[in-house]
């Protein structure tokens, strides 16, 4: 429930850092397509600048209001007592997560995938050899419980933004070589990136606000039932991560081609890997569907909980096919630099339909915690129908960024 709760705040930070993501993808990729390389690297040089002052603000505001949060959340007082230092560990120190995102972002803009995935491997792989030594104890390590995953995630999370600093700025990794001349401050750029940026921040909170809506919900049926979720949430998110990498292989794809004054093979890029996803995804969703006891068994033996986690997984698994497909579409419309028609879509879906049919469905029909399911399920798949109608329109196309 801690996690849960923490990450429901924490989706935030995601939030923005996918948005800053987004800026310097679209523009390192644009100006990739264009051919100047010296533009690209001062973009690069911009989106640090522009990462430090976000992530130093919020991280301030985690801190001290971590306490509150979890109060907001109606969280149990045992659940704030023991989350409180795990928030505060995770906000505080988001600078890693906002690097993160950004620094992979510059990379994916520049065309070089690969190293964004050897950040990620690092990042990631570091924080599962942490995990247990941080939370039991192990060896030299101290026992710091649930406040142990969190120590062992920043500290993964750091050294892959070490990495990626290192592959970025000081080698010379052949595509983007970024100089000391590259450092100076332009303050029209760093605008540009902020007016670029804001919108696909303020799209991605709209998206993650609403979990954090739901997860209101949610807690009001119980610790059971919100850990059940926490458990589902977690499975959902890790078999996404493959579409995710579809979906930025088409942002950059359009990004560059719309530089190349490509937008025809922009086009086809985006409907080849909307199908790939769609597909992809169908077939994990019908994994869940029909083995979904045997997923979730790997995870907890607890009956109530597991139940509610085979619940989501099911009942989510349903619209799987759809998430791919919608995934890849608002991806295209970022990476062409259109980031308020996916906005638009977001608060449209999540917000208007959503958030209330989840509410209704769980509360009003009785349906409990599996309302909450069956109204994300309709909400992604009605966001992919409208975002694959709207980028066949082809307004994006007439970009400029």
């Amino acid at each position: 429930a801690v996690v849960g709760l923490t990450e429901s705040i924490l989706v935030l930070t995601y939030a923005v850092a996918i948005g800053l993501s987004i800026g310097a993808t679209a523009t390192v990729a644009r100006r990739v397509g264009e051919r100047d390389m010296d533009g690209a690297a001062r973009t690069a040089t911009h989106v640090v600048y522009l990462g430090v002052i976000v992530a130093l603000g919020m991280g301030a505001a985690g801190v001290i209001f971590a306490p509150k949060l979890f109060h907001l959340l109606g969280a149990e007082p045992h659940v704030i007592e023991l989350g409180t230092p795990f928030m505060r560990i995770m906000l505080g120190t988001n600078i890693v997560i906002v690097f993160l995102f950004l620094l992979n972002g510059i990379f994916r803009g520049a065309g070089d995938a690969a190293i964004a995935l050897r950040v990620l491997i690092t990042a990631n792989g570091l924080n599962i050899l942490f995990c247990p030594l941080f939370i039991f104890g192990i060896g030299p390590f101290p026992e710091l419980g649930v406040t142990g995953a969190a120590v062992a995630t920043v500290c993964g999370r750091g050294i892959g933004v070490i990495f990626a600093v290192w592959a970025l700025f000081i080698r010379d990794n052949g595509r983007l070589n970024v100089k000391r001349e590259h450092w100076t401050f332009d303050p029209r750029l760093l605008w540009s990136l902020i007016t670029l940026s804001a919108t696909a921040v303020l799209q991605f909170l709209i998206a993650t606000l609403s979990w954090t809506g739901l997860v209101m919900i949610l807690s009001g049926f119980g610790t059971v039932a919100l850990a059940g979720y926490q458990i589902g949430l977690r499975v959902i998110m890790f078999v996404l991560l493959p579409a995710v990498g579809l979906a930025n292989a088409a942002a950059t794809l359009v990004g560059q081609n719309l530089g190349a004054g490509k937008p025809e093979r922009a086009e086809r890029s985006v409907w080849t890997a909307g199908a790939l996803n769609a597909v992809l995804l169908g077939t994990a969703g019908a994994f869940f569907v029909f083995f979904s006891g045997t997923v979730v068994g790997i995870f907890t033996q607890e009956p109530e909980v597991s139940a509610f986690a085979r619940d989501c997984l099911r009942i989510v698994g349903y619209g799987y096919a759809f998430y791919g497909l919608g995934m890849v579409m608002e991806s295209s419309f970022n990476g062409a630099g259109d980031t308020w028609t996916p906005t638009y879509l977001n608060f449209i879906v999540f917000w208007m339909i959503e958030i209330p049919l989840a509410y209704i469905l769980s509360k009003h029909f009785g349906w409990g915690p599996q309302g909450v399911f069956w109204a994300i399920t309709i909400s992604f798949s009605m966001l992919a129908v409208s975002a694959a109608l709207l980028f066949k329109r082809g307004k994006w196309k007439l970009k400029t960024v």
